[in-house]
């Protein structure tokens, strides 16, 4: 079983940026991996069955920060932040945090 982690920093103002959408999906044939949400600390932690886990594929990680933003009254041009990254150990660890503001975002990822 694969972990994908996740956590989620608001860069204007150094919080913790909670309960934003997140899907994980194959974006050649659309197949939803998983719908979660980060937890109110900016948290995600999810496990992924082997099975569903082909090391071939480029997977879509999406977070939903547009009403993130909206919520605190702020207008955001960034709507949301895909990651496209590729699983090639189906029982590894994939830990791809991001800090994003209204209107850019920066990514890395550790396995």
């Amino acid at each position: 079983m694969a972990k994908l982690t996740s956590h989620t920093l608001n860069g204007s103002d150094g919080t913790h940026a909670g309960s934003i959408t997140v899907t994980l999906r194959d974006p050649k044939t659309g197949d939803v991996l998983l719908t979660s949400e980060m937890d109110t600390g900016g948290r995600l932690s999810e496990d992924i069955p082997t099975d569903r886990i082909d090391p071939e594929t480029i997977y879509e990680l999406v977070f939903d920060v547009g009403p993130y933003w909206t919520g605190r009254g702020v207008i955001s041009t960034v709507q949301e932040i895909a990651l496209r990254f590729s699983m090639p150990d189906p029982n590894g660890s994939y830990h791809m945090p991001i800090i994003f503001n209204p209107n850019s975002y920066s990514m890395w990822m550790s396995a």
